[in-house]
């Protein structure tokens, strides 16, 4: 089933008199329960291409439909709340409130929408075992190493159970054994939570793991290789 169609996507920076195709008449479909990387030098429209696909940016022409919906039809604040009920982001800088526990980061989208409290606890203890974290609920971010956090972020982006998660850079900040950790807990939820990953990546791990490669240069798509 398609999650996601992106249609003739352009999108056009200008700076003084010069214009930058940072995404160039880009088509592609994501399926349910994809996990899937988008790889290229830098420059090459990666991070642009999933900031449009997240909502956060708007294309200069083409379309993005989430389960049929056009994301540039929808005005601010319903795609503000189309973007909270369908799409979990998850950056390489972890972006946790470092006010709130391990628990209340997880929780904070839940809230939101309005979880009933009972709901809201049995997801993000489900969540921390599925992370490894169960001993850390109570943790703020701060005490929590790089790795950790990022653990923390993922299992936020899954709570509310959005229809895809996009991932920019999110092995980038962690060692090695973090980072290998981390991809294998987002592979065990890929599978087991059916949500597709989308992710931006220079990490040779994140490519090897992902079952499709979406390759960019310039903005355009010059390979998508699906694997087995």
């Amino acid at each position: 089933m398609k999650v996601i169609e992106i249609r003739d996507l352009h999108k056009i920076y200008k700076a003084s008199d010069i214009e930058v195709h940072a995404v160039n008449c880009v088509n592609l479909d994501f399926q349910e329960a994809e996990f899937a990387a988008i790889v290229g030098p830098s420059g090459s429209g990666k991070t642009t291409l999933l900031n449009l696909l997240g909502g956060l940016d708007m294309p200069t022409s083409g379309q993005i439909l989430i389960d049929g919906t056009d994301l540039s039809m929808l005005k601010s604040s319903a795609l503000i709340d189309f973007r909270m009920r369908n799409i979990g982001f998850v950056f390489q800088s972890y972006n946790l409130i470092p006010v709130l526990t391990a628990k209340e980061n997880i929780e904070f989208i839940m809230s939101l929408q309005k979880w009933i409290k009972k709901e809201r606890e049995e997801r993000s203890f489900e969540l921390l075992k599925a992370i490894g974290l169960s001993d850390r609920t109570n943790s703020r971010p701060a005490k929590l190493s790089g790795g950790q956090q990022q653990r923390v972020a993922v299992a936020r982006a899954l709570a509310s159970r959005p229809k895809f998660v996009l991932a920019d850079e999110p092995t980038a900040n962690l060692d090695s054994k973090s980072a290998s950790t981390l991809l294998e807990i987002m592979e065990k939820l890929n599978h087991e939570e059916k949500i597709t990953f989308i992710f931006s990546t220079h990490d040779p791990r994140v490519m090897k793991m992902a079952r499709r490669v979406i390759t960019l240069e310039d903005g355009k798509v010059v390979s998508d290789d699906v694997r087995e």
